[in-house]
């Protein structure tokens, strides 16, 4: 019966393809249909979304970048079928087996991303008054952040028994005012090397960049889909959040981390100012702000432990993104020295042929 169901569900928006589907399997938004012309995904996206992705889809095909999962068109040309208040699209199924070890896999992923950054690439102009906007209202946040972790420890201070989230936050406290103060100084020099600039560049973003969201053909061959985030923005937007989330774990120092963001930064370098503003963004210790605002606004209704699980997961982040920034630091000083020795023997050899 619920396969009669499925069946059902999907026949009137199949018929806008000419396929018949013979059997599916349900994947929560993705469908596996097996039809009389082969195997097909089916994805349902709600209509607020729109169909903007579709477009930036096809200007990548237009600019020669062909690892994505193609959508197909309905037999009207159209690529995406309204039906029940849902967007749907049909693409081909990848079998995804695969070939590759885990290093392997992300190589390829954050080789493609950087590809894709490169091909899409472009430069928007930025007034001066937009980019010191940003710079003032960012630190002014801060400032606030600032402010409230100041009031809040001393208010913990003040107790004759803290509670042991309030323990834990005060013995956090000194790692996360050195997280802002790092995150401020790499901003403010950010602002200062662009303050008289007024263009930037942009790309094409995923928008949510993951491993389930590249997925390989039986050839080996991976690709993106998924794109209902994509947009044009800062290249910074879909490495700052894929890293910050593959830290959510236990403490560790990840080199793995360090070394996903170097693959990606060979084949698409960030300028001088975007690595800048990709530290301070990176270190900015926001999520463990966040889990004590959470608690001291009462918003705990999870209870005591499980407010202490949080708040020591979030510091966690913060400590694993402070090795990985420790180490970007290191790698971004050995760079330097090398280019300086470089121009150095460049200039003594020019001095010697000259004598």
């Amino acid at each position: 019966m619920q396969e009669k169901n499925r069946l059902k569900q999907v026949a009137p928006i199949l018929r806008h393809y000419a396929v018949e589907a013979n059997f599916v399997e349900d994947f929560g938004r993705v469908q596996k249909i097996y039809s009389n012309k082969g195997i097909f995904a089916l994805k349902k996206i709600k209509t607020n979304h729109g169909a903007d992705f579709i477009r930036h889809v096809h200007n990548l095909y237009q600019k020669g970048y062909n690892r994505v999962v193609p959508i197909y068109p309905t037999a009207d040309g159209r690529y995406a079928v309204l039906h029940d208040h849902h967007l749907y699209y049909l693409m081909p199924w990848l079998a995804n087996e695969l070939k590759e070890d885990r290093t392997q896999r992300y190589q390829q992923m954050f080789r493609e991303l950087a590809r894709m950054h490169t091909i899409s690439v472009r430069e928007v102009k930025i007034t001066k008054e937009e980019r010191e906007e940003h710079y003032e209202n960012t630190l002014q946040q801060w400032e606030k952040e600032k402010e409230f972790l100041s009031g809040f420890i001393e208010q913990c201070e003040k107790r004759a028994y803290m509670s042991p989230t309030e323990l834990l936050f005060c013995l956090y406290y000194h790692d996360i005012t050195q997280a802002i103060k790092y995150a401020e100084d790499k901003l403010k020099a950010w602002y200062e090397k662009t303050k008289e600039e007024e263009k930037a560049r942009t790309v094409l973003i995923h928008g949510k960049v993951s491993p389930e969201h590249f997925l390989f053909d039986e050839r080996g061959y991976g690709y993106f889909l998924n794109f209902e985030n994509a947009k044009l923005s800062s290249p910074l937007h879909d490495m700052l959040p894929f890293l910050s989330r593959s830290l959510k774990t236990y403490p560790k120092r990840s080199e793995e981390a360090v070394d996903w963001l170097y693959t990606y930064l060979k084949y698409f370098p960030y300028k001088a100012d975007e690595l800048l503003l990709f530290q301070s963004y990176f270190a900015y210790p926001g999520p463990v702000i966040r889990a004590a605002e959470r608690y001291y606004q009462k918003k705990n209704s999870r209870g005591e432990r499980k407010m202490l699980q949080y708040l020591q997961g979030q510091f966690w982040l913060l400590k694993n993104t402070e090795y990985v920034i420790m180490r970007i630091e290191e790698t971004e000083r050995q760079k330097q020295e090398a280019a300086a020795a470089a121009a150095a023997q460049a200039q003594a050899e020019q001095e010697g042929a000259q004598n």
